[in-house]
């Protein structure tokens, strides 16, 4: 699906950002205005052109709040923060030192936490502790009557940070009776760029302690705990669930079976064989080519040096080798719903592999281009994922 830019990479950011309008993330008209405003493929002007955007938005949510306008101050701050994580997304050529980059990522955090304190329901956050540090997040609560109610922990995917998770999920469970637990995890979000922790492969280290401190917390219903992964959260709630029992229902947006394959496959076969024998220096020129021509391809290699801990693109690709379901979907218990996209831009096929190799209580839903809904997570197409999943979801936590 192009939309407003031939840039792949571009398009499918674009439509990320203007998805989230459903739920108060995007006006499609400041959308449009600031496309109109960047080149195909050109990076800085995608930054600048979001930033003052966001900027923009930014001020009239302050505006608005100064002469007491809680509604308006809040609508524009979560649109606000949701252009700022966009003009921020290019910016991984040197990100633990870009003060730019640092920035946008803390006002992004910021008008989304302002946001939050101006919602209609709870919104706390959270620190939950994790192997000698905290990992932030928010819990978004239905109300504050302290009743047990169903809740969905959101595991974000190799970029999103925990306040998408609004947007992404939140905002639609809220409306039914759901509740939500989002956090960031190592390679993610805050936790990636506060504290320099990169992703590892045993995610079910990081889910039993959510897990833990979700069970101290009276509003959440032990018995109806789901886990929902977000793009990369698909592979990663999945390794955790196959270790983890306390889970109820485990949703996969989308599902991926082997990570390391979805890399690997999008390279040509002598590539593949110098980055899988360490020849990093006839490797790493020709994957900073491939960078050089590829939007797509700059910024995935760019990210997973990062959130990898990698030293450079050859050695991020070995790092997610473990990444894998294999041997583990026989241990996934509990009832599971894996969503798949007919035009996943990064991991197509892997859904699908996931699904078949499951032998739990299963049930699979392909989102198509001709429903609008074909594209990685369903990006676009929020309202109609939504109520697949939640319509799943009640029958299963019935």
């Amino acid at each position: 699906m192009k939309f407003l830019f031939d840039d792949e990479s571009f398009s499918f950011e674009t439509l990320r950002a203007a998805g989230f309008a459903c739920y108060g993330g995007a006006e499609l008209g400041e959308v449009l205005a600031t496309a109109a405003r960047i080149p195909n493929g050109d990076t800085e002007a995608w930054l600048r052109e979001w930033r003052a955007t966001a900027e923009h938005v930014h001020q009239i949510g302050l505006d608005s709040l100064a002469k007491g306008h809680r509604v308006s101050a809040r609508e524009a701050l979560l649109r606000a923060s949701n252009y700022y994580r966009t003009a921020e997304f290019y910016r991984r050529e040197d990100p633990a030192n870009d003060a730019e980059a640092k920035e946008l990522s803390g006002r992004y955090r910021e008008t989304f936490a302002a946001a939050a304190q101006l919602m209609d329901t709870p919104v706390r956050p959270v620190s939950i502790p994790y192997e000698g540090t905290t990992l932030p997040g928010y819990l978004f609560l239905v109300d504050d009557s302290g009743e047990p109610r169903p809740t969905i922990i959101l595991n974000n995917g190799y970029d999103s940070p925990a306040e998408e998770a609004y947007f992404a999920l939140a905002a639609g469970a809220l409306a039914r009776g759901y509740q939500v637990l989002a956090f960031d995890g190592p390679g993610q979000g805050a936790v990636i760029r506060e504290q320099g922790l990169p992703f590892r492969h045993d995610w079910e280290a990081v889910i039993t302690p959510v897990v833990d401190y979700a069970l101290t917390i009276a509003a959440i219903d032990p018995r109806r705990i789901a886990l929902f992964g977000y793009s990369l959260g698909g592979h990663l709630v999945a390794r955790a669930a196959a270790f983890e029992h306390r889970i109820a229902a485990l949703i996969l947006n989308d599902g991926l079976y082997d990570y390391h394959a979805a890399n690997v496959r999008q390279m040509p076969p002598f590539l593949q064989q110098w980055v899988m024998t360490g020849r990093d220096a006839e490797a790493v020129p020709v994957a900073g080519m491939m960078m050089h021509f590829d939007t797509t391809v700059r910024w995935a290699l760019q990210n997973g040096v990062w959130t990898f801990g990698a030293s450079n693109p050859a050695d991020y690709i070995r790092k997610t080798a473990p990444y894998t379901l294999a041997g583990l979907t026989d241990l996934i218990s509990c009832p599971t719903l894996v969503f798949d996209a007919e035009n996943d831009l990064f991991f197509k096929g892997e859904a699908r592999r996931v699904y078949d190799a499951l032998t739990c209580e299963k049930h699979y839903i392909l989102g198509t281009e001709d429903e609008g809904s074909g594209e990685h997570c369903h990006m676009g197409a929020m309202l109609r994922t939504h109520q697949h999943l939640f319509d799943w979801l009640s029958t299963v936590l019935a």
